[in-house]
């Protein structure tokens, strides 16, 4: 079957292709901590200039022949739960209840997170931006940036030399080349992700107002700053976020329907130049898919696009001074978590350039940018 899928709307740097997934269900003590303080912020900030955090469950699952993976997520649960996260093991009537309309019969394992939700990452990044200027911060768009030659905290902008106290490089696929265009080399590859939006069959967009996901028969009810719904799509698909980890595929609710990704292309891309729109062989693939863990008739794609993630040998960030004597501190390597994760890595990089501690496991210099490794799905449950 082909499908033809248009390009509607421009998606902007990465942030802007992003999914929009948000949770805190990381068996790590350290990453389980860094997601519970990043959702903790993005409820606080929902209701600020058109930035809404919509608090979803998240659904991860195994099918059945596939122990390996079902048995990864029996232990993570218990993990997750001794640093405070809120997940629990679903039995087969609760996740059908939890997800009308998610073929449960092939489940053999599944949990779920309930301090999870989703929103639109640009909403967010332009909510940060404006803060950041009321501060008395000046932010640069479309500017061509370079390293200095050496000199401490030194960038050139559109030519233009500046010098700075810490020069925190986060330019997300572009980090690599840039720094090694300065002379430092780091362990991180960009790679190609791939998402898509569908509704079913009739379902007019124009036909909506905004996003209609309300909460309407609310799977949990919550007073917490942020709204929470049942995750019912404009066309009346009714799901939470699921990562299917057998299938390696996940979805979510979204304002043209659902939102479905992954896509993953397990090589190194070229951060300058690279296929932005969705491939026809991913389109087809995922919506066949969505088919088989959906109780849905058929899916007509809204838009299908691409976006560049960055990955590193132990699929853990880089996080800290790279020449802490120059002023040189890295950001990268987040393996498709780094929207999630933003507020809290903020906060913790703001603290490390003020003169506090980083995060060990985190430390760039664990690598000598020499490395051969390869790159695995982001979201991978092992």
């Amino acid at each position: 079957m082909r499908h033809a899928v248009r390009a509607r709307r421009d998606r902007g740097g990465s942030s802007g292709r992003a999914a929009g997934v948000l949770y805190d269900a990381f068996a790590e003590d350290v990453d389980a901590a860094i997601g519970r303080r990043s959702i903790e912020r993005f409820r606080e900030f929902s209701g600020e200039e058109g930035f809404r955090f919509r608090g979803t469950p998240y659904v991860w699952l195994a099918r059945e022949g596939d122990r390996t993976r079902g048995e990864a997520i029996e232990a993570q649960v218990p993990r997750m739960r001794s640093h405070g996260v809120d997940v629990e093991l679903l039995d087969t009537e609760e996740l059908a209840e939890l997800a009308p309309t998610l073929r449960t019969a092939d489940v053999e394992v599944a949990a779920v997170a309930r301090d999870a939700g989703r929103t639109d990452p640009k909403s967010y990044a332009r909510l940060l931006a404006r803060k950041a200027e009321r501060e008395g911060a000046t932010v640069w768009t479309g500017t061509a940036v370079s390293l200095g030659d050496g000199r401490e905290g030194t960038i050139v902008a559109d030519g233009e030399r500046g010098t700075f106290d810490a020069v925190v490089v986060a330019t997300g696929a572009h980090t690599k080349r840039l720094l090694e265009a300065a002379g430092h080399r780091i362990a991180m590859k960009p790679y190609r992700v791939q998402a898509l939006t569908a509704v079913e069959p009739g379902v007019q967009r124009g036909s909506r107002t905004g996003d209609p996901l309300t909460a309407v028969d609310a799977i949990e009810s919550d007073t917490r700053r942020g709204s929470d719904d049942d995750g019912r799509t404009s066309n009346g698909i009714r799901t939470p976020m699921v990562y299917d980890a057998t299938a390696g595929i996940y979805l979510r609710p979204h304002s043209d329907g659902l939102l479905i990704g992954d896509g993953t292309e397990e090589v190194e891309s070229d951060p300058d130049d690279w296929e932005r729109e969705g491939d026809p062989e991913f389109v087809e693939s995922a919506l066949e898919r969505a088919r088989e863990r959906l109780t849905v008739e058929d899916l007509t794609v809204e838009e299908a696009w691409a976006g560049l993630c960055t990955a590193t040998p132990d699929r853990n960030p880089l996080l800290g001074w790279l020449d802490e004597e120059r002023g040189l501190y890295v950001a990268t390597g987040w393996q498709g978590h780094g929207f999630m994760r933003s507020p809290a890595i903020g906060e913790r990089i703001a603290r490390e350039v003020c003169g506090g501690s980083g995060i060990e496991a985190f430390d760039p210099a664990r690598f000598t940018g020499e490395e051969e490794f390869g790159i695995v799905e982001g979201m991978r449950v092992e």
